[in-house]
């Protein structure tokens, strides 16, 4: 069988997170013929891979968000007309009317039409005027177009991908990538499964209403725009899985049937740090902490910092090392390093790109200070090393640490986001109590053996790709 994996800004370009996830799916059928098809930001990102793909993957290709328009149909002074069923499809999707996607989709890719030409045409001003008048008329219209022109512009790009022929399209999230999926599906006619790790329009939204680069209005039109992405993948998908019980109520409440969706909890290979060195000499004189992550704002790594410098005033054995590429977002990072410089704090060590495996046996329990997660494999992964973890209360952690359905108790203490006294004192908590924290290392060990292994993620995923 021949699987296309459609992703969205990870796998392979990014290490962690959902790219590991890919990469260990993908290693766990080599009986199966992989292909990825990844969306990125543009061509100076293309073939810059952080992975060694493994043999079963034959093919990499790309779509871009931000593009030249390489159409053959473009003809200086000429503008694109649409029919006058192309033109009602259009106007579906910009008007928030019920999409008729499989229209749009033949549109965009049986058509030799150029994208520039649609955007700066008489159609998509037509319509666009009408949804001004309609929806905003108190703001100046030649703002309106051209923000409409750069939000529909990598929607159209995206349209415009051509899509390898697969048995099965899996996509690792909705937006971009799930229109794609469907558009695969519209063609030829193969079977869609979506997998969301978070769930992708929530995550646009809070992006969104945070970000400083779109204003007012404008954020109503872009968290719209995500929602109706999102519908067309939940309308052509076969199985829509989720990670945990929170995040499918959330599918449900975005409109997909709820006869699609699935709970497919993370595996790990639990073996993988069955025989991991423990602390080196050295580490016998420090209570190690270790933040497997990308330094990155959503990690919110300013906040682990800060709160350690705080816990390192109480209990001076404490030593964190936040383990993982620093080069993703060099800004951030050196922010970062600012700040370690400017609270004069000792014992943070940034080590890089590592082989966590490594590492992990090192460490007296780890940590994790995000602002948005999943379900984190580096949870996982600290639990299949017997190690407790200290995270913040977001994604599925809250189940993770304390457990659904079974009664193996705390397997580390959750704090609040952004919260710099209580991770402060969670720190120091796991550093003083050695019984308290070896018991919940043994907790997460348990916990991670009962439903989070590799085999068992493996078994789920054989069952829904043969039932595709």
């Amino acid at each position: 069988m021949k699987i296309c994996i459609v992703a969205e800004g990870c796998y392979p370009y990014v290490v962690g997170g959902v790219s590991g996830w890919i990469n260990s799916m993908i290693k766990a059928f080599p009986e199966h013929e992989f292909v990825i098809l990844g969306i990125i930001t543009n061509r100076e990102q293309s073939g810059k891979f952080e992975y060694t793909l493994p043999d079963n993957v034959s093919a990499v290709y790309e779509s871009y968000l931000d593009d030249f328009d390489w159409s053959s149909g473009r003809k200086e002074g000429r503008r694109t007309k649409l029919k006058r069923s192309e033109y009602r499809a259009l106007r579906s999707l910009i008007m928030n009317r019920r999409v008729d996607w499989d229209l749009l989709f033949d549109m965009f890719q049986k058509g030799s039409f150029s994208i520039d030409d649609l955007l700066m045409g008489a159609d998509f001003l037509k319509i666009v005027n009408e949804y001004y008048k309609l929806n905003y008329p108190q703001i100046v219209f030649s703002d309106f177009l051209w923000t409409m022109r750069s939000i529909y512009l990598p929607l159209f790009l995206i349209l415009k991908t051509p899509i390898p022929k697969a048995d099965v399209y899996h996509c690792v999230a909705t937006g971009y990538a799930g229109v794609l999926g469907a558009m695969a599906n519209r063609i030829y006619g193969s079977k869609l499964v979506v997998s969301e790790h978070g769930i992708y329009t929530r995550e646009r939204e809070e992006e969104i209403i945070k970000a400083t680069w779109v204003k007012g209005i404008y954020k109503n039109i872009w968290i719209d725009q995500f929602r109706k992405m999102s519908m067309a993948a939940y309308e052509k998908a076969g199985i829509v899985t989720s990670l945990y019980s929170h995040a499918r109520e959330l599918q449900l409440e975005l409109g997909c049937p709820e006869e699609k969706t699935r709970i497919t909890p993370n595996g790990i290979d639990v073996e993988r740090f069955s025989d991991i060195l423990g602390k080196t000499e050295e580490d016998q004189n420090y209570f190690n902490i270790g933040a497997v992550l990308r330094v990155s704002p959503i990690k919110d790594v300013k906040t682990m910092i800060q709160a350690f410098s705080f816990a390192k005033e109480r209990c001076s054995r404490l030593k964190l090392w936040i383990m993982g590429p620093y080069n993703e977002d060099q800004e951030y990072a050196d922010e970062c390093f600012e700040l370690v410089s400017s609270l004069g704090v000792k014992d943070i060590e940034f080590t890089g790109r590592i082989n966590v495996a490594e590492y992990l046996g090192r460490m007296d329990c780890t940590i994790l200070t995000s602002i948005s997660e999943g379900q984190p494999l580096t949870i996982l992964e600290s639990y299949a090393a017997k190690k407790p973890v200290i995270a913040t209360d977001v994604g599925n952690c809250r189940g993770l640490l304390y457990g659904e359905n079974d009664d193996f108790g705390a397997a580390g203490i959750l704090t609040h986001i952004m919260n710099v006294t209580e991770i402060a004192e969670a720190m120091v908590t796991m550093a003083t109590d050695k019984e308290a924290c070896e018991r919940m290392g043994e907790a997460g060990y348990k916990r991670v053996m009962n439903r989070y292994r590799v085999d068992q993620m493996r078994d789920t995923y054989r069952e829904i790709y043969n039932e595709l």
